[in-house]
């Protein structure tokens, strides 16, 4: 398992051991605290929307037409939103931080 620190919508923060290999969005979705992720994971929806901390921002690719078209609707967007769906989990993210964004 790999650490993975999750900041809950009550604004506190959780190490959770994520497993590689899944998109953030599923090592999320069981969460008592987590993300809703109601397409499950076909970046239709938005309901696993995160907030990326901005020193993992930039180690992360780039998102895809998709991902931005939905996140361009979403009222509480921030410069570091992204679909956590969109986000494969690696070992070379050990330690990302991302915050749970409001549900809309």
């Amino acid at each position: 398992m790999t650490l993975l620190r999750v900041v809950d919508r009550d604004g506190t923060e959780h190490e959770v051991d994520a497993r590689t290999g899944l998109t953030v969005m599923e090592n999320l979705r069981d969460l008592d605290y987590g993300v809703a992720a109601v397409c499950g994971g076909m970046c239709a929806c938005a309901t696993c929307h995160v907030y990326v901390d901005p020193e993992w921002a930039a180690k992360l690719p780039a998102p895809h037409s998709d991902e931005t078209d939905l996140l361009q609707d979403l009222a509480e967007r921030r410069p570091a939103s992204r679909l956590s769906c969109q986000i494969k989990f690696t070992a070379e993210l050990a330690g990302l931080r991302v915050e749970i964004a409001a549900d809309e």
